[in-house]
């Protein structure tokens, strides 16, 4: 079910679960994604009217969906490991990347300029891709490594694209500088998975969350929800649910 609260404006249900929702820098557009059809739709904000419905974008679960800075392109990322952007414009796919990551890409982000791309992956790497002179194309991505020991779930640009902040299911956040693609710092003080990380327009802050199980304090393991059970509680804690209510781990690509 996707809600616009502002006071809300609008409501509509969407088909299957949805799986990532952004919306464009100028507030005008939102792009969804949803499972398992592997759907992107995009709609006004201000009315929900569907402008442009992709089904079968990708082979499999889309991860993370995202409007560049100028609202030029849509980018998503799958389990299937590969990252497409579709041109509104144009209206069709204009870039589509196999990514080289050993496992499901899990979220991704543009720079203020919109000229690279980070993609965080469950392979326990991150990879900036160039895409103002599309290098990646003979070159690939350049791989951010030894920053985290489990899977990245998130990653996040300043607005001057000189740092890229990364959190994982290892616990930790990483500060990387994006000139030399290196680690420079690991912010400690989560003692579970960090799920987002955001850092402020002037780079003195950085936001980071996490979530532990409220019966027995363990961390949450990923997992893709297929009920409508808030993730409070690990597996071990969760109530008995019948098989067909149980839910079930992302698809491992």
């Amino acid at each position: 079910l996707l809600t616009i609260v502002s006071l809300c404006q609008w409501r509509r249900k969407q088909a299957g679960l949805l799986t990532s929702c952004s919306s464009s820098s100028d507030g005008r557009l939102l792009v969804c994604a949803s499972d398992p059809q592997n759907c992107v739709s995009i709609c006004e904000a201000a009315s929900g009217q569907t402008l442009h419905l992709l089904t079968d974008h990708h082979r499999s679960t889309i991860t993370r969906c995202r409007f560049d800075p100028r609202t030029q392109r849509v980018v998503t990322v799958s389990a299937d490991r590969g990252i497409k952007l579709w041109d509104l414009l144009a209206q069709k796919t204009t870039v589509s990347i196999n990514s080289n990551h050993g496992n499901v890409v899990s979220n991704c982000c543009f720079t203020s300029s919109g000229y690279f791309l980070c993609t965080a992956s469950w392979d326990k790497s991150l990879k900036l891709w160039d895409l103002q002179t599309g290098g990646f194309r003979s070159q690939g991505g350049t791989t951010l490594q030894r920053g985290h020991e489990g899977i990245v779930s998130s990653c996040c640009f300043s607005a001057d694209a000189t740092l890229l902040v990364s959190g994982s299911y290892d616990s930790t956040v990483a500060l990387w500088d994006t000139c030399s693609s290196s680690r420079t710092l690991g912010p400690e003080g989560h003692s579970d998975w960090v799920t987002d990380v955001s850092i402020t327009a002037d780079r003195k802050l950085v936001a980071s969350a996490s979530k532990t199980c409220e019966e027995c304090t363990k961390s949450l393991p990923p997992s893709r929800l297929q009920t409508s059970e808030t993730p409070t509680r690990c597996f071990s804690c969760r109530p008995v649910l019948s098989s067909t209510n149980r839910p079930q781990p992302p698809p491992l690509m």
